[in-house]
């Protein structure tokens, strides 16, 4: 017996918005981001989560979960990154596995340099094409999606 629950054609319209929308944002501003300031998408955000850590400093599991990201996938990009200079690698005295991804000054520089493009690119894009509700909603959705994602067990 056929148990899946199919989704209706209104909820298959909302679904293909949805995904064409994240997409479509996603790479607006990895196109932003490269060609205002040479950094893909991934490195600012990368960037983001350590400027936001304490002393810029994240073990390199932490940032990988922080940003959804594979552990080999994010060991590339912090490679890049330290490849130009923006963070350093040290190792964990108290687990020789392990290893503390810190952002520089000069990531910090590179950084601030890129935040005031991408935020008023964020901002035209998303929050000026929304009512004071709608981003409410947004949020609320994006809390609720997060929350099912984070209980999903995968």
């Amino acid at each position: 017996m056929d148990t899946t629950r199919w989704l209706s054609e209104g909820e298959q319209e909302i679904w293909r918005s949805f995904v064409t929308a994240v997409e479509g944002l996603t790479d607006y501003f990895d196109r932003q981001l490269q060609r205002d300031s040479a950094m893909p998408y991934t490195y600012y955000e990368i960037l983001v989560a350590l400027s936001e850590a304490p002393d810029r400093t994240l073990r390199m599991s932490q940032l990988a979960g922080a940003r959804g990201s594979s552990r080999s996938r994010l060991s590339h990009a912090v490679a890049r990154l330290e490849e130009v200079g923006w963070v350093h690698r040290r190792t964990c005295h108290t687990d020789k596995r392990g290893s503390f991804a810190v952002l520089t000054d000069a990531g910090f520089a590179a950084l601030a340099a890129a935040a005031p493009g991408h935020v008023t690119a964020v901002r035209e894009k998303i929050f000026d094409q929304l009512t004071p509700e709608q981003v409410a909603q947004l949020g609320e959705i994006s809390r609720a999606i997060l929350r099912g994602l984070c209980g999903s067990g995968e």
